[in-house]
């Protein structure tokens, strides 16, 4: 196996001598040529290093574990099968990496790929194709997007996912009916529904459909009965969901309101603990500081907090000038939202301590994180409109954890008391001075964490209080 290469250039050779703020990329392509021509695109931006090369799946795993890039760039196929190789290595770097941005650079404009790298979700993905990179800023904005957790596509691949399935002939007319109602969009039930069929029925019709269609494709069967039934996922995803590729929502999101349904302005009650961190005196820091360097700290900052998020499958809400909001226990219901949130917060100050040691050795600024947590009920509703759509929890769930979070000093984070009655695991607290804060008649009881929970101590809720 060919090993990792890891730039040494004298100005980006390693981590110490890279500049404030900047956005470590590692690139695979089996192809010298592409490869080195990639590099030299990215090194034309001083926010943006490659930290190290790969050729093949495994050298993508083993230079993710150690470089720890930011971002991810990688070609589809590649060694050993030339099949889909950078989309599998991307989705087990996400796995092992929560937060890793990732961009897929293809010469294919074949949304099966596409789709297929966004089925689980949206957020930290691109997708480009090659032949477009060298236009504009294509590539490195695309980076820094999912560096992140945007997103970012190709027009052409969005023009190709919403272009309706057509076919080249060789179906009957109640197969091309068919086939035109899949194309539009209707799910398999709706279908049944209009033609007073069972839906097994349907099914069964509709397969029958992608299978006389795939056996005139000459790349096989198998490849085009696949590639048909992706197809028709993103249309009915499309339809169903009200949903345009320009409006990506938070991951796993569009999965949840396929299935159940939901409408723009429709609400539903759920029970989460809502995460709000804050940078201490970074109006102070903002004045004294250059905005370029600021924009890159904040880049960093960012993109270690949606990692610190992820990781304990919490959904980032927004990203605001130097504030976070993040929220576990929705889309998805969790039992332990709480325990998943107050982990998360740990991670946080951990990874921000770590940043902080960086940028003193280069001279820059530190950030100290306060963050607040409260836990309890809150509506949760898709809001806007059919060009843009907004997942949004709304509540006193949410206004208190903006309370909280205005309590807590540099490095602290301070809880609600329905959070700790929450917890699952212990965690050891200092309990605060009730205090009135804006918004609330009665004064506020809160606890400051003070030491990381032990996993192997269980207090019932009645015992911490």
């Amino acid at each position: 196996m060919r090993k990792l290469g890891v730039m040494d250039l004298p100005d980006s050779g390693s981590a110490s001598s890279a500049s404030p703020g900047t956005i470590d990329v590692l690139l695979a392509d089996d192809n010298l040529i592409v490869r080195e021509g990639v590099r030299a695109l990215i090194a034309r931006h001083p926010d943006l290093r490659v930290v190290g090369v790969a050729a093949d799946y495994d050298e993508v795993i083993e230079g993710a574990q150690a470089c720890s890039p930011h971002v991810l760039v990688t070609d589809i196929r590649m060694p050993p099968s030339f099949n889909r190789e950078g989309i599998d290595a991307a989705k087990e770097v996400r796995h092992r990496h929560p937060g890793t941005g990732v961009v897929i650079l293809s010469q294919y404009d074949d949304p099966e790929y596409a789709v297929s790298l966004l089925a689980e979700g949206s957020a930290g993905y691109g997708y480009l194709l090659k032949d477009h990179i060298a236009e504009g800023d294509q590539l490195v904005d695309a980076i820094r997007a999912v560096a992140t957790g945007g997103t970012a596509l190709d027009p052409s691949i969005v023009e190709a996912l919403l272009r309706p399935v057509t076919t080249n002939g060789g179906l009957t007319p109640a197969e091309e009916a068919l086939l035109s109602m899949v194309a539009e969009g209707k799910p398999i039930k709706a279908i049944a529904v209009a033609r007073q069929l069972p839906a097994e029925a349907i099914d069964a019709e509709v397969e029958a459909v992608f299978v006389k269609l795939a056996e005139g494709v000459s790349a096989g069967t198998q490849g085009a009965l696949q590639r048909l039934r992706l197809l028709h996922k993103a249309i009915v995803d499309r339809e169903e969901q009200g949903e345009t590729l320009s409006r990506l929502l938070p991951g796993g999101l569009a999965e949840k309101l396929r299935r159940d349904g939901k409408h723009i302005g429709e609400t539903e009650r759920v029970v989460v603990t809502v995460l709000m961190s804050d940078i201490r005196s970074y109006s102070t820091i903002a004045e004294h500081a250059d905005p370029s360097q600021l924009a890159g700290q904040l880049n960093v900052h960012r993109a270690a907090m949606n990692e610190a998020i992820l990781g304990e499958n919490g959904t980032v809400m927004q990203f605001v000038g130097d504030a976070v909001m993040a929220v576990f226990g929705a889309p998805f219901a969790q039992e332990d939202h709480a325990d998943r949130a107050v982990a998360a917060a740990l991670a946080m100050h951990a990874k921000q301590h770590a940043i902080n040691s960086r940028w003193e050795e280069e001279g820059l600024p530190a950030f100290g994180l306060g963050l607040g947590l409260s836990t309890g009920e809150a509506a949760a509703a898709l809001l806007g409109s059919e060009e843009r759509l907004e997942y949004t929890l709304v509540g006193d769930t949410v206004n208190m954890s903006q309370r909280l979070q205005q309590l807590a000093a540099a490095g602290e984070t301070v809880l609600s008391e329905g959070t700790l009655k929450a917890l699952q695991q212990a965690v050891t607290t200092v309990a605060l001075d009730p205090q009135l804060v804006k918004g609330r008649d009665t004064p506020v009881v809160s606890f400051r964490l003070v030491e990381e929970p032990d996993p192997k101590t269980v207090m019932a809720p009645s015992e911490r209080l």
